[in-house]
């Protein structure tokens, strides 16, 4: 799994109202899908063709390194 890092840039539209709630609400998402991935077992990463060092790298990483897409 590559390690996708986001230069996240204050856009216009990131001050579109309701735009806090929904990084806020990202960064919820983002914390939960982290800590589910590093609680699956070496036969399930090996299901979705990870391994256990990449799934502890993404896991580790802060709730702001998201995919630029993802704050749309």
């Amino acid at each position: 799994m590559a390690h996708i890092t986001a230069n996240i840039r204050l856009h216009a539209h990131s001050l579109l109202p309701g735009a806090l709630p929904r990084r806020i609400l990202a960064a919820f998402s983002v914390a939960r899908q982290r800590r589910r991935l590093a609680e699956l077992d070496d036969a399930m990463l090996r299901d979705i063709g990870l391994s256990r060092a990449a799934a502890r790298a993404e896991a580790r990483r802060p709730l702001w390194d998201v995919p630029s897409n993802w704050l749309r």
